[in-house]
């Protein structure tokens, strides 16, 4: 009953905030973080009663419409790889609501991140592949709000546009492999469908229709056009939920259904995934290399870690899944963080642009170790998250090809120049004084955002056992 209780917090906080009066903004605030606090306090529990000793799906809660409905029979639960994603989902959004604390429109701000939360928390924890799409694709519509009501400046509608039919129209094809496995199979379920065996032909033609949906999401070359442009028009809680969270939904529909129900498919479609996952690598990592725009270059970074862990899925190898695993929740807190900063610094002077700013050290102490030390983090410094997950995959990747291993290295590369590049442009060097001289340094509220992420980056660097045991079956259930 605790993911029912979970999702039964989340609609009744969502209520009573769209339902509460606008003068008392104090209930409203209180209404936000409450809902979103319990969700985090419960899914955390849920985190700690997991056995990661058992290779099945656990908390498993049944609705049924009864066989006259089209034998619907909706299942939720979760394994060791979903149960991270559901984690990480309900942290983020907590920190987000955290962050919008003084925001004037704070009430319809919150009701947008808690639906987003409640359609996170369904699509990771859901057994059934036609609620998985709904809510799949019904995460589109707050996050357009987001977007299109709360951007920063008037291309946020092209910007709005182009990542609602880039990933809507994606999701075409996918819907058509859903209505064709169900009316093959005779079922929806997820359960069920893991143990069903496709036959290579139609295993071909259903992996390409998910792929297309999936790559958009992540985003892979060529379907990558939409994510920079929503990133530099989104707020800054919107691009932390786009880098944090949304980008990871296309690596756990790789995980959960490509690999699984359309295995021989992966093996044979694996080089064009290898060609394409290189050349978003190094396509994204020489464009952030030349952007002045501070949003940009983490979009781009972005890009490029999660072309990384698309190689680290189709490594076919345990390892290599495992380290894309631990990429993407790493990825979550280190891109999240950054977002962050980057939103501190534009709440602060309202711009983005790199040449305005300079010799931030010298005003703003605090805040320059914050992005020196998320900085060090996304260039997988020893030490570190990403550290853990780009070894674990390059060596899964190393394994499986060692030439595709050497190329994807090389992102590794380029990835330490533009960050160096970009915080020694931003935090060293002269004081630009007719522009940064009236900045004031971070204040409680933001450092209360900031150092669980950095605990969280520490913690799953120094002792990665915390999050590799949960995965660590659910992986090997994959391959063997």
């Amino acid at each position: 009953m605790i993911l029912i209780s979970i999702y039964l917090i989340l609609i009744l906080g969502v209520s009573a905030l769209f339902f509460s009066s606008s003068k008392s903004l104090f209930i409203e605030k209180s209404l936000a973080i409450l809902s979103s606090s319990i969700a985090l306090v419960l899914t955390t529990y849920l985190l700690f009663l997991f056995d990661g000793n058992l290779n099945l799906f656990q908390s498993v809660t049944s609705f049924s419409f009864g066989y006259t409905f089209l034998n619907l029979n909706f299942l939720f639960g979760f394994d060791g790889i979903s149960i991270l994603f559901f984690f990480l989902s309900s942290f983020l959004i907590f920190l987000c609501i955290l962050f919008i604390w003084n925001d004037p429109e704070f009430k319809y701000y919150s009701i947008c991140l808690l639906i987003i939360e409640l359609f996170l928390l369904l699509i990771f924890s859901t057994l059934d592949l036609f609620l998985f799409y709904i809510f799949f694709e019904a995460i589109l519509i707050p996050m357009y709000l987001i977007i299109g009501v709360w951007g920063s400046r008037e291309r946020k509608i092209r910007a709005v546009y182009l990542f609602f039919f880039y990933t809507l129209c994606g999701s075409i094809l996918m819907l058509a492999g859903i209505l064709y496995i169900y009316f093959t199979v005779g079922t929806s379920s997820i359960e069920y469908l893991l143990s069903y065996t496709f036959s290579f032909e139609e295993q071909k033609y259903l992996w390409l229709a998910f792929f297309v949906s999936f790559s958009s999401k992540i985003p892979m070359f060529p379907f990558h056009i939409w994510l920079p442009e929503a990133h530099v028009e989104a707020p800054t809680v919107g691009s932390v939920l786009l880098a944090g969270i949304l980008l990871k939904l296309g690596v756990y529909g790789f995980v959960r259904f490509s690999l699984t129900m359309f295995s021989d498919a992966s093996v044979f479609y694996s080089p064009l995934v290898y060609v394409l996952s290189l050349i978003g690598i190094v396509f994204a990592s020489f464009s952030a290399l030349r952007q002045t725009d501070l949003k940009r270059i983490i979009a781009y970074s972005s890009i490029a870690h999660m072309n990384l862990v698309v190689l680290g899925i189709f490594s076919l190898n345990s390892l290599g899944l495992e380290g894309s695993i631990i990429q993407s929740i790493s990825h979550g807190f280190v891109s999240g963080g950054m977002f962050l900063l980057i939103g501190i610094l534009y709440d602060r002077y309202h711009s983005r642009f790199l040449y305005y700013y300079g010799g931030i050290v010298h005003l703003m102490p605090i805040y320059s170790i914050f992005f020196v030390l998320f900085t060090l983090s996304n260039i997988a410094l020893p030490g570190s998250c990403n550290f853990v997950g780009e070894l674990l995959l390059l060596t899964g990747i190393y394994l499986t090809s060692s030439l595709t291993g050497i190329i994807a290295a090389t992102g590794v590369v380029l990835c330490g120049t533009y960050s160096f590049w970009l915080c020694n442009k931003l935090i060293f060097g002269n004081i630009k004084i007719s522009y940064t001289l009236k900045f004031a340094d971070i204040n409680l509220r933001e450092f209360l955002v900031l150092i669980p992420l950095f605990f969280f980056i520490l913690l799953l660097g120094i002792y990665p056992k915390v999050f590799i045991s949960y995965i660590h079956l659910s992986c090997l259930f994959y391959y063997f």
